[in-house]
């Protein structure tokens, strides 16, 4: 009798109530097994049609297989629909037999805030005590979701173009018991944070409005964007620059910083052999399939636990 898949929608992926720790543990753990030889992953595909669109998928195979695919869309708010859409399936890695089908925006942006959190955990101040959103969307909620429960923060500080988005991170960050405050300049941001996540739309067209030389000695930045936003002349001012896949970056038609300037990747700070250096820090990636396939993973063996 043919297998039927579970159909998991984002609700239900909440519903599940994976906390912080569980986030970056998972992620760890699949960094680590990457090195180890027990997870293997393939390098992210990118397509850019041309006309605003931004396609990527990730493949990783393990105790499971996780294949996602993601569109950004920046036309989907004027339908009704999110930015990012997409899909996930979890496979018996021996089989190939499907396991579920998860719907992808809960995962993209728990993976992401949870790779800059390992690397914050690394990298960052742990006495951080505000954190700077450029961009306040889907992005800059879930970092805040896993940043207030890894940082002492008090206080956040946020600039971008949608008000309704400026206004619901505010109002999470106040649920939160912190302090929000809304800059009138990047300047003022980037000035004033222990912590910056820059996550403005990875499609935007606009000239570079941040400058990394204005950030504090202590400062990490964790820029989850392609460094859209920054201006490439100013990345210099990090003395440190881990990005999370090496081979990966380098192998990208516009690479983000050259291969001198890479410090090491997420496998190397997990294996603690980066050596970071006084000055502001920053974690520049664009996504990788150990990030994907962690927290898929993850969601399966609570799914599958539940079940029993």
């Amino acid at each position: 009798m043919p297998f039927a898949p579970r159909l998991l929608d984002d609700a239900a992926l909440r519903a599940l109530g994976i906390g912080p720790d569980e986030v970056v543990t998972s992620i760890r753990e699949a960094v680590a097994d990457i090195a180890a030889g027990r997870l293997s992953v393939t390098p992210k595909s990118v397509l850019q049609p041309g006309d605003g669109r931004y396609m990527m998928a990730t493949l990783a195979t393990g105790k499971v297989t996780v294949l996602k695919q993601v569109t950004v869309c920046p036309d989907n708010p004027g339908r009704g629909l999110p930015s990012i859409t997409g899909a996930i399936m979890v496979l018996d890695a021996q089989t190939g037999e499907c396991l579920a089908v998860m719907d992808a925006e809960w995962v993209t942006a728990v993976r992401t805030a949870g790779l800059s959190a390992v690397a914050a955990r690394e990298l960052a101040n742990p006495q951080s005590e505000s954190i700077g959103f450029v961009g306040c969307g889907v992005q800059a909620r879930s970092h805040l979701d896993l940043f207030a429960g890894l940082f002492p923060l008090k206080r956040i500080r946020c600039y971008g173009r949608g008000q309704a988005n400026i206004d619901s991170l505010c109002a999470m960050a106040q649920d939160l018991g912190l302090e929000a405050e809304v800059c009138e300049t990047p300047e003022a941001l980037l000035e004033q944070s222990d912590i910056v996540v820059s996550s403005i739309t990875i499609t935007y067209q606009g000239a570079p409005f941040l400058d990394a030389g204005l950030l504090r000695p202590g400062a990490f930045a964790a820029i989850t964007d392609a460094g859209k936003p920054w201006h490439r002349d100013s990345l210099d001012a990090f003395a440190t620059v881990v990005v999370d896949d090496r081979a990966q970056e380098l192998s990208m038609p516009d690479p983000l910083v050259t291969a001198e300037r890479i410090a090491g990747d997420l496998t190397d700070l997990v294996a603690g052999s980066v050596v970071a250096e006084d000055g502001p820090r920053a974690f520049m990636f664009r996504g990788i399939a150990a990030g994907d396939y962690a927290l898929a993973a993850h969601v399966w063996d609570k799914v599958a636990a539940g079940s029993e």
